[in-house]
């Protein structure tokens, strides 16, 4: 065992990914404490109603703000990796790109609104809310460091955005502000994290000159037509977070909605966790695949036995030790959450393992076929919302969020054989302690 550490010491290779992956998870960490303390503290002042209608804004927001992202994400990093030559013009591009997804998705929230019960003040929350889409396009910085493993630079501006949103969170419920002024505050957070990433990019020695302020027409049409299939999924996964919440104001009331937050706020903090591992090693599992398959396949079946059994130790713990874990934190008014956290935090399972899949599927140019696989799981929640919470309120959107990531990321996925490996993963990751025992029993013999 010493003799595997110390020549994992020595691996040039794994100490840069393990480097990176510590700097990530210590800010993820460090947001997970701060945010909990600081979220619990704004929920407890705003109480379930305030909380609910503050939540809703975010998640209707949430629902049209992937079409912000452009579905660029991966594909950005991707090709960033390939062609580190055509980075200015892969930045450049991916920016203004994105500064025309992010006015396009206020436009479409313009015309959306119309369409619910939203009284003004509503909508005044839900376009403060969303002019943060704006400055999220500098996150393409963001991913000039993910694929050069720097991602130490983008923890600096992470935490400088969480420190002053977070004081300004503090001084705002101290001095008792409206609800409106804590929106103002996430569209404050993503202007000092646009800025940071400005910041520690020309810090890095990489001058913002012309080039970067250019769209490059050809360009501009190879990553649209490459992440095309990516803006539907990722549209379709922000379904799945988001649909819940609009759906239970709508067919409930807000204060549904406080409850149902505050459960999901405590078992959402933990998908950070394989948002970090994917996106710090997803280029090595692209250089893997250069190499050899032997070595692609057994990098990705050890991401799929991590993220398995870490989603799963956190869905015992959560049930049988922290079960009365929403009143513990936000108080008595808060006690209708308990139930929906039980449930709905063993849907990170599928979650987890849904991270990887989708950095997969990018991998491997499947990204139609998982797209389809995402839309038909989220028309199933919207279906099952229909059904459950008018029989068992906000417990049971939990339940339908359960059985519409196994229809969309487990059940549809038999249906594609190029999928097959995935599920095959799936079932050995499961299976993983068996086989750690057959393993050492081979070692004994």
């Amino acid at each position: 065992m010493l003799k595997k550490l110390k020549s994992l010491q020595n691996n040039q290779g794994f100490m840069k990914y393990f480097k990176n992956t510590s700097w990530l998870f210590g800010e993820k960490i460090l947001r997970m404490a701060v945010g909990l303390f600081v979220g619990i503290w704004v929920a407890r002042y705003l109480g379930p109603e305030q909380f609910g209608l503050f939540s809703y804004a975010q998640s209707f927001v949430g629902l049209f703000a992937a079409i912000a992202t452009l579905g660029l994400d991966g594909i950005v990093v991707r090709e960033l990796v390939k062609h580190e030559g055509r980075r200015d013009e892969l930045i450049g591009t991916a920016f203004w790109l994105k500064i025309m997804g992010a006015f396009g998705v206020l436009l479409v929230l313009a015309i959306a609104v119309n369409f619910t019960s939203n009284d003004s003040y509503t909508n005044m929350l839900v376009f403060i809310i969303a002019s943060a889409t704006i400055f999220q396009s500098f996150n393409v910085i963001d991913f000039y460091f993910q694929s050069k493993v720097l991602s130490r630079y983008v923890v600096y501006a992470n935490i400088i955005s969480l420190f002053l949103s977070s004081i300004v969170k503090v001084f705002l419920i101290l001095n008792e502000a409206p609800l409106i002024a804590f929106a103002w505050v996430v569209l404050f957070d993503s202007f000092v994290l646009a800025c940071g990433f400005i910041y520690f990019y020309i810090k890095n020695g990489l001058i913002l000159n012309s080039k970067h302020l250019l769209l490059n027409k050809k360009m501009a049409g190879y990553l649209l037509k490459e992440s095309s299939p990516l803006i539907i999924s990722t549209f379709v996964a922000s379904i799945y977070l988001q649909i819940d919440q609009i759906m239970l104001k709508e067919l409930i009331d807000v204060n549904a909605v406080g409850l149902y937050a505050a459960a999901t706020k405590i078992s959402e903090l933990f998908y950070i966790f394989p948002a970090i591992v994917t996106a710090s090693l997803f280029p090595a599992i692209v250089n893997a695949k250069k190499l050899s398959t032997e070595l692609y396949n057994m990098r990705l079946q050890k991401l799929y036995d991590l993220m398995v059994w870490v989603s799963i130790s956190i869905a015992i713990f959560m049930t049988f030790v922290f079960s009365e874990g929403v009143t513990l934190l936000y108080g008595k008014e808060f006690n209708g959450a308990n139930n929906i956290l039980v449930v709905h935090i063993w849907a990170g399972i599928i979650i987890f393992y849904g991270h990887v899949k989708h950095k997969w599927a990018i991998n491997e140019n499947l990204n139609k076929e998982e797209a389809f696989m995402l839309t038909v799981g989220a028309i199933s929640n919207i279906i099952l919302n229909y059904i459950l919470i008018p029989k068992y309120g906000a417990v049971g959107a939990a339940y339908s969020t359960i059985i519409s990531y196994l229809i969309g990321y487990v059940i549809m996925s038999s249906f594609f054989s190029k999928f097959h490996i995935t599920l095959t993963m799936l079932l050995r990751a499961l299976i993983l302690p068996y086989r750690l025992l057959l393993k050492i029993q081979n070692t004994r013999n």
